[in-house]
């Protein structure tokens, strides 16, 4: 039988459609906005102090362009004033808004926090508990460490984005629409001067999202790419070792780490380009709105204090613009990232379309029946394994299928796992179609001993009742016994808790 499941080479993305911003890309982000519903309250909580958290800092350059203009206007400060137009109570007042800011942000900050993790942890579990229904026809087609990177980086990207992006990108957007309608509301002419720039910031920004959509798209390729290397020859070290080809192997990582590389610094070139475009747009408008506040100051059109207000807030706005691109060029590879794990978890599952008995959990007998049975593996549909098989194996009888290497002996055991459907002809057990039977009933009165033999992480007592979760003391060390391994681990039900398997 061919070697094919874990050397299996996927099909590259590079011909799948660009994620955009709009579209099934937003759709399927809302898929997984539902993983935040059991977190709700919460998550509108730190919605709340984030909004009243970006109302104080708006209102700070308010307050800081009182402040100026008191400390211009009052002559004598033993005079009582109220505490708007009184140097200290300004300044008080700019204290407890600083401290209710900090408070609110760390609130904010926390539940954000608290929210993301718990919901990633519930996608991660979600994620996981699909992959590992997956029918072996899916497995096949993908590879270990391709399935690791969509289970740690891409939900991880997911998370880096709710955690801080989203909150950020938030108060951003509340820091823009509050800077712009204040400056207003002190000069409208100022703030024409200021805007002034922004519609060339938007057009270059679509053109640089649609650039960066396709990098990080290919960036996460070439990481899935070198994460299967990593997978692969960890998993099969003992021939590397055997094959001497520790040289190749770190000659094939180190080359797929260079083309993600690549691509990886292509993106940051891009990027570098457009922030370094909006820092000098931006900060150049500051320039320009200073100049031109400074001579309506000097006419008497414009207070000093309001100066002030208007440059922190034109600050916040820059500020804001700037972070965009950043923001931006994130949220596409959370898209990416999202469209992947939607993929995954749109992926049909074999326990939905197979998994339901229609008989019951009465006992087999053992009757196998292969008629006309045929077979090709979905990962090479070019090659025939099985054509016509015929095989009748009465109860309680013994059968040894002989053959050479990819003869279709681990198929035909695999056929009888329903592992795979056979493409043609069909297989019975007791007189009824394998395909009536739940797979939990079916495999449940099965046993395998595969070629390779795999320990999992854990203890010898939880390895040897992997088969039977739940089995007593006794029911372990006589298992134990049975597969003799008694001839080299001490056999006793404390031992074997004791252990690790290595």
């Amino acid at each position: 039988m061919p070697r094919h499941s874990r050397h299996a080479r996927h099909e590259e993305n590079e011909d799948l459609p660009a994620v955009t911003v709009s579209g099934a890309s937003l759709r399927e982000a809302g898929q997984l906005v539902r993983y935040l519903r059991p977190y709700l309250l919460r998550f509108v909580a730190a919605l709340v102090a984030l909004f009243l958290s970006s109302l104080c800092g708006l209102a700070f350059p308010y307050l800081v362009g009182r402040l100026v203009n008191s400390a211009i206007t009052s002559r004598d400060i033993s005079t009582p004033l109220p505490w708007h137009q009184n140097v200290n109570g300004i300044a008080l007042a700019l204290v407890t808004l600083l401290g209710m800011q900090a408070a609110l942000s760390f609130v904010q900050s926390l539940w954000f926090i608290e929210v993301s993790e718990r919901s990633l942890a519930d996608l991660r579990r979600d994620t996981y508990a699909r992959l590992i229904r997956l029918p072996m026809a899916f497995h096949v087609r993908r590879r270990v460490g391709e399935l690791a990177s969509r289970l740690s980086a891409d939900l991880t990207q997911i998370l880096d984005t709710i955690v801080s992006a989203v909150p950020h990108l938030l108060r951003q957007l509340i820091f823009f629409a509050g800077g712009v309608v204040l400056i207003a509301l002190t000069s409208l002419r100022l703030t024409v001067v200021m805007l002034a720039a922004f519609p060339a910031l938007i057009a270059l920004a679509v053109v640089f999202g649609r650039i960066l959509r396709r990098n990080s798209r290919q960036a996460q390729d070439r990481l899935a790419d070198s994460n299967v290397i990593v997978e692969e020859t960890l998993q099969g070290v003992a021939s590397v070792k055997a094959f001497t080809n520790e040289n190749h192997e770190e000659h094939r990582y180190r080359s797929a780490l260079a083309a993600y590389l690549a691509v990886v610094l292509r993106g940051a070139r891009y990027r570098g380009a457009f922030s370094s475009f909006v820092i000098f747009a931006l900060f150049g408008a500051v320039v320009l709105v200073l100049w031109y506040g400074s001579r309506l100051v000097v006419s008497g059109d414009l207070s000093p204090g309001e100066l002030t207000s208007f440059m922190i807030y034109t600050l916040f706005v820059a500020g804001a613009m700037g972070s965009f691109a950043e923001l931006y060029s994130q949220l596409q590879r959370t898209l990416g990232a999202t469209h992947r794990v939607r993929e995954l978890l749109q992926e049909e599952p074999e326990s939905a379309s197979l998994a339901d008995a229609r008989g019951s959990d009465r006992r087999l007998r053992g009757e196998i029946v292969f008629e006309n049975a045929a077979f090709r593996y979905p990962s090479r549909p070019e090659v025939q394994v099985l054509r016509d098989i015929r095989l009748n194996v009465e109860p309680g009888q013994r059968v040894a299928l002989v053959g050479p290497s990819g003869a279709g002996k681990s198929t035909i055991v695999s056929l009888l796992m329903r592992f795979y459907e056979p493409e043609a002809g069909r297989i019975q057990i007791d007189g009824r179609n394998a395909q009536d039977y739940g797979l939990r009933e079916l495999r449940g009165q099965m046993a395998i001993v595969p070629q390779d033999v795999l320990l999992f992480g854990g203890t010898i007592a939880e390895n040897i009742a992997y088969g039977r979760p739940g089995a007593s003391e006794a029911e372990i060390v006589a298992a134990a016994q049975q597969a003799n391994a008694d001839e080299f681990i001490p056999v006793s039900y404390t031992h074997l808790r004791a252990h690790e398997t290595g």
